[in-house]
């Protein structure tokens, strides 16, 4: 990982060195921070900075100027996971920012005595410059065609058209001076604003982790005294380098040095580092990335990794990795949602199934902990083919249900990640959610909720059944073949026997869900003919007309309109923000906040527990024990959206912590 040095340096040469440069330039320095290397850069920007000067106004000290920095640079991201407090209560880390702080003011000091007798004069009519003077640290202040980028983490100049490059600063209370936004690019879009320098990335992009252990069934657990099996899950879009290429439109409002893989793998790598998940759930990931790069990096991190590549010419997919000193693999199962000759399911999407066995540490060998079913999928994009995205999840959970499925017909506790192209309360999430979804005649662009096309004139809306009874899933997202048998003891009754009531009130009653089928269900029976001995012809035509108890039945399953599932299945996130009363972000399209990342895990429903058409849960073996906070998007825009150069993703990760019972065996 390249040390704090690295990244602001490289972050203020982006606005005057092409990515060639930058890289090269870089590329021998990473990974090592060696004190003569950065005196002697240092010296490079400052003979630079002098020389762009007019001839005879140059100040020859500016090129005698040595300063020396010391070696235990805080690493650029790694503050955006230490708090403010935690670097002042620490002592050896507040004398070593002390000395960074004094060493960075002599330097905006000895470089603005050079630049103050010529700057004014370059500057045009009314355009000012905030000079730092008694200030802590001087703020980074956007100048109007300046393409001179002075001292790292001081003083810099970067031009207007690359906001994304503003290094971050430790100063908090220098002037700054508003300068002319450049003009977005996109029409009908929202217009990311350069980050306010006066706040540091490390505070704006702030994550808390909330302890969520003293909820009351965790306390009631704990007052039991029995142990729990705690582990934490990451889910991640890391944003595959092949896509940013492919729809490189979307990211106008990042400089192309951040968005270059080289750049963005070792932020993702030491991000991932620094939460330490036990289990990885990744999608987006480059097929190529993965197992030249990320596959090793991650076996040497202690992880087991598997991955699905999404079929036909797609280049990415999804991988879950997991620590193999915690978990042990009992089965694997990637799924493939393309299914030929079948409109609901024509694309490449993917997904993976593994159930876990975790392995409890030494002294506990009289001890049981349930196997865990970890699923990761990435749900097709389209707004408009909801249809496919149903079609997709159901899958995915028959999948789970075949795999989570115990002997007794119960589940093993499941957690379900993944980016799901769909936005809380959508019809899709409360499917999941709730267990059940009435979608007949409902629009295909209404399921997941991430646009509104309801003024267009044509919009295609689901009918039942949704996908053909080839496909082998039931209504209730199982396999057919997997469905429980009949009870072996069940009471057989005779065909003569059930003939006695093929023209009963309930036989003759039309169910008020039965589709009209001409030639099938239109026939009534003749009103004369009950209770009396029919023609063979009559009795032929009335049993071909009405369906069986049992057809009947499946028929109306099938025609119904509804699916469901059994899973149980709660999200780890509220999807709202309370001490800012606004709702959580996970990603950031063309400047537009929205939900579309989830951790859904098994919990136990509430009784009679229904509020507004959520129903409602409790923790039951598996116990949700804390979260990674997300933002809200009004904090995105002032880091200037998703990516930016501590976030390298244009998503964030979601993080949980959770606890399995340990019972006794």
């Amino acid at each position: 990982m390249a040390d704090a040095f690295f990244t602001c340096g490289k972050n203020v040469l982006l606005a005057k060195s092409t990515s060639a440069q930058i890289d090269g330039d870089f590329a021998a320095t990473r990974g090592r921070s060696v004190p003569e290397e950065q005196e002697a850069l240092l010296q490079q920007w400052l003979e630079e900075g002098a020389g762009n000067l007019p001839a005879g106004e140059s100040d020859p000290a500016a090129g005698k100027v040595s300063v020396k920095l010391t070696s235990d640079w805080l690493e650029g991201p790694q503050l955006l996971m230490t708090s403010l407090s935690d670097l002042n209560s620490a002592p050896e880390v507040t004398q070593c920012a002390g000395q960074q702080l004094t060493e960075l003011h002599a330097l905006s000091a000895s470089e603005t005595q050079v630049r103050a007798a010529t700057e004014p004069a370059k500057l045009p009519a009314g355009e000012t410059v905030a000079v730092a003077g008694s200030a802590s640290g001087a703020a980074v202040v956007p100048q109007v065609d300046h393409q001179v980028a002075g001292c790292a983490a001081v003083h810099v100049e970067v031009q207007n058209e690359d906001p994304a490059v503003l290094a971050w600063s430790l100063a908090c209370d220098a002037e700054t001076v508003p300068a002319e936004l450049p003009g977005w690019p996109i029409q009908n879009a929202v217009q990311l604003c350069p980050l306010p320098t006066e706040v540091p990335y490390h505070e704006i992009l702030w994550r808390d982790w909330e302890d969520l252990s003293v909820q009351p069934c965790v306390l009631e657990q704990v007052s039991k005294n029995t142990p729990l099996f705690e582990f934490r899950v990451m889910s991640y879009n890391i944003l595959a380098q092949d896509l940013v290429e492919q729809g490189f439109d979307l990211y106008l409002h990042c400089h192309p040095d951040i968005l270059n893989w080289n750049y963005r793998l070792p932020n993702l790598l030491q991000e991932i580092q620094h939460w330490d998940p036990d289990v990885l759930c990744l999608q987006e990931v480059q097929e190529n990335h993965y197992w030249e790069q990320l596959e090793p990096t991650f076996r040497e991190m202690g992880f087991a990794c598997f991955y699905k590549r999404r079929t036909g010419r797609k280049t990415d997919g999804c991988a879950v990795c997991y620590k193999h000193s915690r978990f042990q693999l009992i089965s694997l199962s990637p799924i493939e949602y393309f299914r030929p000759g079948l409109d609901v399911l024509n694309r490449d999407n993917v997904g993976l199934v593994l159930l876990l066995q975790p392995l409890l540490p030494e002294g506990l060998d009289l001890k049981a902990v349930s196997p865990l079913c970890v699923a990761n999928t990435h749900v097709l994009f389209n707004p408009r083919r909801g249809d496919i995205k149903l079609a997709q999840m159901a899958l995915l959970l028959a999948e789970i249900d075949k795999i989570a499925r115990t002997t007794e017909g119960s589940y093993y506790p499941v957690i379900l990640c993944g980016d799901l192209n769909s936005v809380p309360d959508s019809p899709l999430y409360k499917f999941i959610r709730n267990g059940e979804l009435s979608y007949h005649g409902m629009p295909a662009w209404k399921v997941s909720g991430q646009e509104d096309f309801s003024q267009q004139l044509y919009s295609r809306k689901l009918l039942a059944p949704l996908w053909p009874s080839s496909l082998g899933v039931t209504d209730s997202c199982q396999y057919v073949t997997l469905c429980q048998p009949k009870k072996s003891g069940r009471r057989k009754y005779s065909r003569d026997f059930l003939l006695q009531f093929r023209f009963c009130d309930a036989a003759c009653e039309r169910p008020l869900q039965l589709v009209l089928l001409e030639g099938v269900t239109d026939a009534k029976p003749v009103a004369s003919t009950r209770g009396h001995p029919t023609s063979a012809v009559t009795a032929q035509l009335n049993t071909a007309s009405f369906l069986s108890c049992g057809q009947r039945c499946l028929f109306m399953c099938r025609s119904s309109g509804v699916i469901q599932h059994d899973l149980n299945l709660t999200s780890v996130y509220s999807h709202f923000l309370p001490q800012r009363g606004r709702p959580e972000v996970t990603t950031m399209p063309m400047g537009l906040g929205a939900t579309v990342d989830y951790i859904f895990y098994s919990a136990k429903p509430v009784e009679n527990g229904n509020r507004g058409g959520r129903r409602l849960y409790r923790d039951g073996a598996l116990k949700l024990l804390g979260r990674l906070s997300l933002l809200s998007e009004d904090v995105l825009l002032m880091a200037n959206g998703l990516p930016n150069p501590f976030c390298s993703s244009d998503h964030l990760c979601l993080l949980a912590s959770f606890g399995l019972e340990i019972s006794t065996l």
